[in-house]
């Protein structure tokens, strides 16, 4: 119960941003997105958008869409909505929608020559509603920021790809960059740290071994070339290396399996229970690979993988808390906006704040 006190939210302002004024350069935030609902209809159609990408589940349309549609969503969304309702907010909802509406406003008032906002590859607000709305508006300079560190196919192309069938339909398209994987930027890194030794602070324990646990992709994606697994390992060693643990004491480790195709490995239930019978009793588990906090990390890692951990002889887990709207991550995200977007908001620094007619 503890555990959920601490990462009770408050109450969220509104869905949407508005700048007070318009501009020429607007900043699109992409995260993967949520269930309108922590119920089995809001679930089933997260689920359904989500499980019926072609950069999420890359079987063939034949074999998959009935398989989707007749046996994993109508079991999956119900046991899914009861997950989601465990960490549900009563005014604030999803902690994922929350927290990155959080990270939008925080970077709004640092960036006011500029429009930010927020949008999701599933769910809502949309891409295609967020973009429309922005171009409507008069923006001409589009600068995305997929929120994932680790670039992967299922995350990123997805997101992009949400973008992309957009602007395909528009007459008037902005001109339009992407931020790149920022897996082993100084700033990102640095943000993460301090989120870590942050949470190690409140700790009344000294944890016997650190895991670094990342959403996993099927091994085969890798096999055809998603980088992911490089990136992480990349990630990983940097962090290592920062906060000066020594190789005994960490693991890298792959969580939230679908189906029964090989994953990425080692697994991070695998992993946790290996320690425990091997007499580690207290584990900080970091998740570097999720910018806000959400099902994976709150009810995965908090309470099964904790549960697993408990019941295989380990006495305490502590999920670490993601990068949320801490300061030093909405920094970190500033300065690799204003890197990517160099000569864009440079120039509205200079006096330009409205589009050109």
């Amino acid at each position: 119960m503890q555990e959920e006190v601490r990462r009770r939210p408050e109450p969220a302002a509104s869905l949407h941003l508005s700048a007070s004024r318009p501009a020429a350069t607007a900043i699109l935030l992409l995260q993967l997105g949520t269930p309108a609902r922590p119920d089995y209809g809001g679930v089933f159609a997260y689920l359904r958008q989500f499980l019926s990408d072609r950069r999420v589940v890359e079987a063939p349309r034949w074999l998959w869409l009935p398989l989707l549609y007749l046996r994993i969503l109508p079991f999956r969304a119900g046991a899914s909505a009861a997950k989601y309702r465990r960490i549900w907010n009563p005014q604030s909802g999803s902690p994922l929608l929350y927290y990155t509406q959080r990270q939008a406003e925080e970077l709004q008032r640092r960036l006011p020559q500029a429009v930010v906002r927020f949008a999701m590859t599933y769910g809502r607000p949309s891409v295609a509603e967020v973009v429309t709305e922005l171009i409507a508006q008069g923006v001409e300079r589009l600068l995305a920021v997929p929120l994932y560190p680790q670039y992967s196919a299922t995350t990123t192309a997805a997101a992009t790809d949400a973008l992309f069938r957009v602007l395909l339909r528009l007459r008037r398209v902005p001109a339009l960059r992407i931020v790149p994987p920022y897996y082993d930027h100084p700033a990102y890194l640095e943000a993460m740290v301090a989120v870590i030794r942050q949470d190690w602070q409140r700790l009344e324990w000294e944890p016997e071994h650190v895991v670094f646990s990342y959403h996993g992709i099927p091994q085969k994606y890798a096999q055809r070339g998603d980088p992911y697994a490089q990136q992480v390992v990349r990630t990983t060693r940097e962090l290592v290396r920062r906060l000066q643990l020594p190789r005994d004491r960490w693991t890298l480790a792959f969580q939230s399996r679908f189906g029964r195709s090989p994953w990425l490995k080692p697994y991070t239930d695998d992993v946790l229970q290996a320690l425990a019978r091997r007499g580690i009793r207290r584990v900080y588990v970091a998740l570097p690979g999720f910018t806000a906090d959400c099902l994976e990390t709150i009810d995965e890692i908090g309470r099964e993988s904790r549960e697993l951990f408990e019941h295989a002889g380990g006495e305490l887990l502590y999920n670490g808390t993601c990068l949320n709207d801490h300061p030093q991550w909405i920094a970190a995200l500033e300065q690799i906006i204003r890197e990517e977007g160099c000569g864009w908001l440079a120039e509205t620094d200079q006096g330009r704040t409205g589009p050109s007619s």
